[in-house]
């Protein structure tokens, strides 16, 4: 059934013949840092491509940020590969391995044990007039959302076949567990520990006072249909940020949870909390959490 998998996997090592290497769009240090982890992987017989992604890969590995990781996630949940993330500036929420931790991670990956954990992704798709645009697959969300010069969007929801409500509001966000600490966050909406299964659900700056935020179990088909009171409105869909598609008068976009994972490669030396304390600044004044 969709969106029920194993959370974490231990595996006593992975087989790597062939990587694949994403760099960040547009940045020399990337570049750079990739030609050297070519020659570097070479010299341990493994073949690696850069910048593109095909099925035979044993492994991806990302140079950049959490939006890097974020843009090829949907091609490598698809294909079943392995993703290792490695940051080239601060440490992300996806890409936790530092580029110093490079090579010393690789090495840990071909000797083993490997901890991969499996993230729920979201399958979308816009059907207008009953007829599909298409699916795309988000890691972290799924957004609807107006137009600057627009106004409020009308946008009932249900989850099956039981109504949740109308709401009234600047749009809506659909995210995972994993996308819970992304757009939902600044939102307003709860964190999710990544290894539950559930879709949550949060307007954007709704105009109803009792509109909140929502979780629901992963099994939920949710639609959301566009309600306007003119046939020329148009909502902007967004997948993991890049804007997909345009949703008009009648439009219904529905979100469940994918039958594939990302399968995200770990650091033994960090876990989700000390992630969130670091990036959230938990603490008091600068001074970390004791255990």
């Amino acid at each position: 059934m969709s969106g029920y998998y194993p959370s974490v996997r231990t595996l006593p090592s992975l087989t790597i013949r062939r990587a694949g290497i994403i760099t960040k769009p547009d940045d020399q240090e990337s570049a750079e840092y990739a030609g050297r982890l070519c020659a570097w992987l070479g010299s341990l017989n493994i073949d690696t491509t850069i910048d593109c992604i095909t099925p035979d890969l044993d492994i991806l590995i990302v140079l950049g940020g959490d939006g890097t990781l974020l843009h090829i996630a949907e091609n490598a949940a698809l294909h079943a590969i392995p993703v290792v993330g490695i940051n080239l500036g601060y440490l992300g929420f996806l890409t936790e391995f530092t580029a110093t931790e490079t090579e010393n991670a690789l090495q840990s990956l071909l000797a083993g044990p490997v901890t991969i954990e499996n993230r729920q992704m979201l399958r979308v798709q816009l059907l207008s007039g009953g007829v599909s645009s298409g699916k795309r697959y988000a890691l972290n969300e799924v957004v609807i959302n107006k137009k600057a010069e627009d106004r409020l969007l009308n946008l009932a929801s249900r989850a099956d076949n039981n109504t949740i409500t109308t709401y009234k509001a600047d749009g809506l966000i659909f995210s995972t567990p994993t996308g819970s600490t992304a757009y939902n966050l600044s939102a307003g909406g709860p964190l999710v520990h990544p290894g539950l299964a559930a879709i949550l659900v949060t307007p954007i700056c709704p105009f109803m006072l009792g509109s909140r935020p929502i979780i629901l179990p992963a099994d939920r088909v949710i639609t959301t249909s566009f309600d306007s009171r003119s046939d020329s409105a148009r909502a902007k869909i967004i997948v993991d940020g890049q804007q997909t598609w345009d949703m008009h008068q009648g439009d219904i976009l529905e979100i469940k949870s994918a039958s594939l994972p990302l399968r995200l490669v770990t650091s033994a030396r960090r876990d989700y909390f000390s992630i969130l304390r670091t990036k959230l600044h938990w603490g008091f004044q600068g001074v970390p959490c004791r255990d």
